[in-house]
């Protein structure tokens, strides 16, 4: 081949790659937006620059952006938005947040991923990485179980799980809380709307993860960090069981947020796991 030619394909193939990096990496502009979707919208948050990964707030349906300042263990968009770019969102329906949608009765966790889906594709992204405390956990394989090929790897911090010694701990609290407060502020949706709708969340489907089956669990190939917590809304026991079924998981030191000295190392443990498991799109 003519020199000069083979230099302008290999020139060629190299500014590829790059555009290719750029499309998939992108950059958050820092600000808040809307993504808006049929009823739906969702208020998000686009931050940092690198790889995509999506953070998924605790909170349970009270999931929140701010929750990630405010309550979490520690902050992963302060920590991470330097070397990844962080997408977050309020959860629809959260009675803090600025996201509102149906109550979609008969598909619960699945109307929720839907929005998060949609918002990644909404921004152009293809692949991402995820972390979700509390009810991310949940969400997480969800979103495994529907979209595994976009998902390089996953953190799950503190998830929820269903405690067969507490079988309506989310159900009840949900019926008492949430649920009343929405139906103030919301008069398109009622109680006998919200009733179901938490029946098939939480007690339809009332075990292990609650959206994923430990079989879907044992075949999963996506790496899984994850965090244990033992507190009601997040047993330790669901926690281990599904990283000791996960093929290719890795389990933090436990306890991990207390003391508070723990948080460090914890923090340090995602980060390589994240860093390990970033897809390298140029090669």
């Amino acid at each position: 081949m003519n020199p000069i030619r083979r230099a302008l394909l290999a020139t060629g193939a190299a500014m590829a790659a790059v555009t290719a990096a750029r499309r998939t990496f992108g950059q958050g502009d820092d600000s808040m937006s809307v993504y808006q979707r049929g009823d739906v919208s969702i208020h998000y948050q686009d931050i940092g620059s690198g790889f995509p990964l999506l953070l998924i707030p605790g909170g349970g349906l009270n999931s929140v952006i701010s929750y990630l300042d405010s309550r979490a263990p520690f902050n992963p968009i302060e920590e991470f938005s330097n070397e990844f770019r962080c997408i977050t969102m309020d959860l629809r329906n959260a009675n803090d947040g600025q996201s509102s949608g149906p109550l979609e009765i008969d598909r619960p966790w699945d109307s929720h991923t839907d929005d998060q889906l949609g918002l990644m594709d909404h921004l152009g992204i293809t692949e991402f990485m995820v972390m979700g405390f509390c009810i991310g956990g949940p969400f997480i394989w969800n979103l495994l179980r529907r979209a595994q090929d976009r998902i390089p790897a996953a953190v799950l911090a503190q998830p929820s799980g269903f405690d067969p010694e507490l079988p309506n701990f989310f159900y009840d609290g949900n019926m008492n809380n949430w649920g009343p407060a929405l139906a103030a502020r919301r008069p398109d949706i009622t109680m006998e709307m919200i009733e179901p709708f938490l029946n098939n969340m939480y007690r339809t489907k009332g075990d292990f993860v609650f959206t994923a089956t430990r079989e879907f669990v044992q075949t999963c190939q996506t790496p899984v960090l994850v965090m244990p917590d033992d507190i009601p809304a997040h047993p330790y026991a669901v926690a281990m069981e599904s990283a000791l079924l996960a093929p290719r998981s890795e389990v933090s030191l436990y306890p991990w947020k207390r003391p508070a000295d723990r948080i460090p190392i914890a923090v340090r443990h995602v980060r390589s796991f994240l860093r390990a498991n970033q897809p390298d799109i140029t090669s």
